[in-house]
């Protein structure tokens, strides 16, 4: 069998001004770069084109004379390239662009190899570049001093920038999108196709930016849980180093609220006995997740949008203002959209954070995904009460499929699975959960979950709510709003209704525009006249 050909072997290589050098024999005992691509003897050059500039050309005229010494087979073409700056990128780049798109090629007939030992880090950058991009259509090699002995050429790799052929790379790239993906699902093997998407599209953006971060969605969707997530996902790729401060909105009001959020000084207001930094200072180099954001106090909003853009805001009594520069995650179940035009959320806090917006869906509109949830909880049971609990498999059998019925409404999303969990797994007789605990429970959530009319009159408002909104309410305000729905569908007018609803005090005021306090009224809950009598029009 006749032996292939060797195709011959040709290097590109820029002129080392500083590691080629060498005077008299002591050159000898030093190793350079572009003499010592010759000196092996399992590696034959057959042509190397040696790029360098008119100033160095004694110094490229010594180095083919050495190559000549030890490769007489070695052919050197030089060629004289002016570069008047050889840190500067763009005419780094553009010389050797232009000397790659001049030189003529020959891929059939002949292996190339681009040397990127020499030249400045720029010049290296660039032959990389045009190497991996296909204008040097070949590889890279790259040389190293000897570990020992100074006599030995040193030593010699060959790199091939196709990374297809990296299986072990590319896999390794794979997993660690994969492990990223499942941190942000907890690990849970969701099914639902477009919570999948969604939970691929937060991964980019997270590992990618840190920009403001939206999670909108109904309670218990599981915004809290998403932020921790990708603030470990973002501490894990180094783009952030504090800690995650986490406060809920819904719970803090008036001076309370600015104290908390951007500290005070001692004496601000009664009670301020000492200073107090404030959880955005606290929040510095880390990441700030403010949840039901739509709760927040307009005053509160203000300074916070400052925060945001500045990195900077002034402590509750103080005038000197401070700094912190933090990563923002906000929650929310409102439609902040509809909260601006209430004129109780500021449009210019809502285009900052509003870049990124990701919308979780309900646990009802994912109901693929309530079987492995349900694995995960029950798991995070047994190790949290370290006993191991399991449904025997017509229990489980019978809550799944309660569970993904029209009957269950989840309006806790989440929480209400997890409480259903945590009730039959106490309950499990000898840690197993058998058909009659899973009844029990059936039961008692169809109970919980069944409409019922708490407010006093003939209108349910679950005729125009969801469960979710009407669990936002609280129940004095679910009775005085279904009594306003119920005067304004048996009223012919919007102005009918405000004389109706205000009629005691009508006559003590001066000024009277009831229809316009009712219309403001409704629009607290999302709700308008025209969508009242449409709704009570098809009945």
């Amino acid at each position: 069998m006749q032996k292939s050909k060797r195709k011959p072997v040709v290097i590109i290589g820029l002129l080392g001004t500083t590691l080629d050098t060498g005077k008299g024999s002591k050159r000898w005992e030093r190793w350079r770069p572009t003499v010592s691509l010759c000196q092996h003897d399992d590696f034959v050059v057959d042509r190397l084109e040696l790029i360098h500039n008119r100033r160095t050309t004694a110094l490229a005229e010594q180095i083919e004379k050495d190559i000549h010494s030890v490769s007489p087979e070695t052919k050197i073409v030089r060629h004289v390239v002016e570069m008047r700056d050889a840190w500067d990128f763009e005419e780094v780049y553009t010389t050797l662009h232009d000397f790659a798109k001049g030189y003529s090629f020959d891929t059939d007939r002949e292996d190339y190899l681009v040397h990127i030992t020499t030249g400045t880090h720029v010049a290296q950058i660039c032959n990389f570049l045009l190497t991996e991009t296909g204008y040097f259509p070949g590889k890279l090699i790259q040389t190293s001093p000897p570990r020992g002995s100074k006599e030995a050429p040193g030593r010699y790799q060959i790199i091939d920038l196709d990374l297809s052929k990296y299986d072990r790379l590319a896999s390794r790239f794979e997993r660690e999108y994969e492990d990223a993906v499942a941190s942000l699902k907890d690990g849970i093997e969701t099914r639902n196709k477009a919570f999948n998407a969604l939970i691929d599209r937060i991964e980019h953006v997270a590992a990618r930016t840190t920009d403001p971060i939206l999670l909108t969605g109904p309670t218990g969707a599981g915004k809290s849980r998403l932020a921790s997530r990708i603030f470990e996902l973002r501490k894990h790729r180094h783009l952030v180093t504090g800690h995650l401060v986490e406060v809920n909105c819904a719970t803090i009001r008036g001076d309370s609220a600015m104290s908390t959020l951007f500290g005070h000084t001692k004496g601000a207001f009664t009670g301020a006995v000492t200073n107090r930094p404030g959880l955005l200072r606290r929040a510095d180099g880390g990441t700030l997740f403010l949840d039901e954001i739509g709760e927040l106090g307009i005053d509160e909003q203000a300074m916070l949008l400052r925060a945001i853009e500045e990195k900077r805001f002034t402590p509750l009594g103080s005038d000197i203002e401070v700094s912190s520069d933090f990563q923002l995650i906000v929650g929310t179940n409102r439609n902040l959209i509809e909260r601006v035009r209430q004129g109780t959320f500021r449009d210019d806090l809502l285009a900052r954070i509003n870049l990124w917006t990701f919308d979780l869906p309900a646990l009802r509109n994912r109901p693929e995904d309530i079987e492995p949830n349900i694995e995960y909880e029950l798991e995070r049971f047994s190790q949290t009460r370290n006993q191991l609990v399991r449904f025997s498999k017509e229990a489980h059998r019978k809550f799944l499929a309660f569970a993904t019925s029209p009957e269950a409404t989840w309006p806790g999303n989440f929480r209400d699975l997890n409480a259903a969990l945590t009730r039959m797994a106490t309950l499990a007789p000898g840690g197993r959960i058998t058909v009659d605990t899973v009844n029990e429970e059936t039961d008692r959530l169809c109970a919980l979950w069944k409409p019922t009319n708490t407010t006093g009159c003939n209108f349910e408002l679950s005729n125009l709510l969801t469960p979710e909104q009407i669990n936002e309410i609280d129940l004095f305000d679910q009775a005085q709003l279904a009594m306003v729905i119920e005067t304004c569908q048996a009223s012919k007018s919007l102005s009918d209704a405000g004389r109706r609803l205000f009629a005691a005090s009508r006559n003590r005021r001066s000024s009277t525009n009831d229809s316009d306090r009712v219309r403001k009224y409704l629009a607290k809950f999302g709700l308008s006249w025209d969508l009242l009598t449409t709704t009570h029009s098809t009945k």
